[in-house]
């Protein structure tokens, strides 16, 4: 079949897979209070739906280039997808908090290797000079999905229930399969028969360990609480022996092929990768919390004004692959970071009086930026990676994005919590008999500290208060860390000479 016809159909099905697994990475978020009550799950325990495929994602991605090696691209993307169907359904047939918790690990095993092995495939089907727009779609996946999720999770769950959040996945599923089946080539794999036990099993403690901690930190008051301090001990010491064995075991032997971290671009962009993860993952987590717990948005609601910041993320992205090897990436990085840091600005002036458009317009500019970071990020990181390591490149590369979004979520969520009692404390402080609002009689009626209610009702006006001034310092906090950034684009080289490869190698 000619190349044309080939190229596309194996894009849809590359696709299909990724925006399968993004999507699941928020789309059960919604679902969770209904799941709760189906299942008879307390808040704490409901929890482990998330944290059981978090963890079991960031254990099972750094194995993808071994199993790649040894079993072959073509293979593991078909097992990942029929694990990762078959898993999804399980979820939506569980009966109790212990069958979903153990059939969203199974989707987390599986699903780890469906997004980096989605993006070495699209750089080996393509030539070098349409990396770039390859990239772009492969982003378009991994950036939409996550933002789409809560809107399509919110519809799917008022309209029927909470099972068909993950139902959703099998005809996907399928369609992706036969076109992997149907349309790529299989390699013959087999080139790396031993696997390093140890380095698989310390780094694995250290990711799970830290993901956990990342995970269930604010819950658990952070190191007030003994898990806290047992998941960081266990997490520091498995990856000083993981550091210490690596280093010491030959790069073919070893479970990171350290020469990878040999590569100046590959390591810039596993920086760069970290810090989008850190500020711009992490600013999104924000808006639908603050929409719906403050603001008091229903869910849908809060799907539909969030969404339209994927359609500035997928214009971006459109521009970015276009224009990739005509602009110096790194100008293209900086107006990135600048739109992004301008989106932050805007978002620094929210108050409790916000209109749609003051939510939308804001994060479509976001979006925009994030997209013109993504891609030519993405492209500039595997420019000069010879083919046989990119596998294993991709895998670090979307583990380390992982962990730096796992990062920031945590760290603007635990800010959240202390600047909302920092903010509550100051305003109560203010909030007296003697203060010039209270010479409005309708003022003093309606806040009289003597009536229960009247009390109560002034409490919740100084929580929102609190709340909206926590919500705003973690904006200015993302935009001081965006603006940081910018000075690091001096790090990165433009690539000079590109590793090429047949596309019809992995083409029917």
């Amino acid at each position: 079949m000619n190349r044309p016809l080939n190229r596309p159909m194996i894009t849809l099905s590359i696709m299909l897979a990724t925006i399968m697994q993004t999507l699941d990475s928020t789309i059960a978020n919604v679902a969770l209070p209904h799941m709760q009550g189906t299942l008879s799950a307390s808040q704490d325990q409901i929890a482990w739906v998330l944290t059981a495929y978090i963890v079991a994602a960031g254990i099972a991605t750094p194995v993808t280039g071994w199993l790649c090696d040894r079993f072959g691209q073509k293979n593991i993307f078909m097992a990942s997808i029929t694990g990762f169907t078959v898993a999804s359904a399980l979820c939506g047939m569980s009966n109790s908090l212990a069958q979903i918790v153990a059939a969203r690990l199974l989707q987390g095993v599986f699903g780890a290797a469906l997004v980096p092995l989605a993006q070495v495939v699209l750089m080996q089907i393509n030539p070098r000079e349409k990396q770039g727009q390859a990239m772009a779609v492969w982003g378009m996946g991994v950036m939409v999905g996550p933002i789409l999720g809560p809107t399509l999770g919110g519809w799917l769950t008022d309209s029927y229930n909470w099972r068909w959040v993950f139902f959703i996945n099998v005809p996907i599923g399928i369609i992706a399969f036969y076109g992997m089946w149907r349309y790529i080539r299989p390699d013959p794999g087999g080139r790396h028969a031993r696997f390093d036990f140890f380095g698989f099993a310390t780094l694995s403690l250290a990711l799970g360990s830290l993901q956990l901690l990342l995970d269930r930190g604010q819950q658990n008051d952070w190191f007030s609480s003994t898990e806290a301090w047992i998941e960081a001990i266990v997490a520091f010491i498995a990856a000083t022996y993981f550091v210490a064995h690596t280093a010491t075991t030959p790069a073919k032997l070893s479970f990171l092929d350290y020469r990878l971290l040999k590569n100046q671009n590959y390591v810039t962009g596993l920086l760069f990768i970290f810090i989008v993860g850190l500020v711009l993952y992490a600013t999104r987590a924000l808006i639908p919390t603050m929409l719906e717990n403050l603001l008091d948005y229903p869910v849908a609601t809060t799907g539909l004004v969030t969404a339209p910041s994927g359609i500035g993320t997928m214009l971006a992205m459109l521009i970015a692959g276009r224009i990739i090897g005509k602009v110096d990436l790194r100008l293209t990085l900086l107006a990135g970071f600048l739109i992004s840091a301008f989106a932050l600005w805007q978002m620094t002036g929210y108050s409790l009086d916000l209109s749609q458009s003051d939510i939308i317009w804001p994060g479509v500019i976001q979006g925009f930026g994030t997209g013109l970071v993504f891609v030519p990020l993405s492209a500039a990181t595997f420019a000069t990676l010879s083919p046989e390591m990119r596998a294993q490149g991709t895998s670090i590369y979307s583990l380390v994005r992982n962990i730096g979004s796992s990062i920031g979520i945590s760290l603007v969520q635990t800010l959240l919590v202390r600047n909302t009692v920092i903010a509550h404390s100051s305003l109560s402080e203010r909030v007296t008999a003697g203060s010039s609002a209270w010479h409005n009689p309708a003022v003093a009626t309606a806040f009289d500290v003597h009536v229960p209610a009247a009390a109560a009702l002034l409490d919740g006006a100084v929580n929102q208060q609190a709340a909206m001034i926590a919500y705003i310092d973690d904006f200015w906090f993302m935009l001081f860390l965006t603006l940081l950034v910018v000075p690091l684009l001096l790090l990165i080289r433009p690539p000079r000479g590109p590793v090429t490869e047949d596309p019809q190698a992995v083409m029917d």
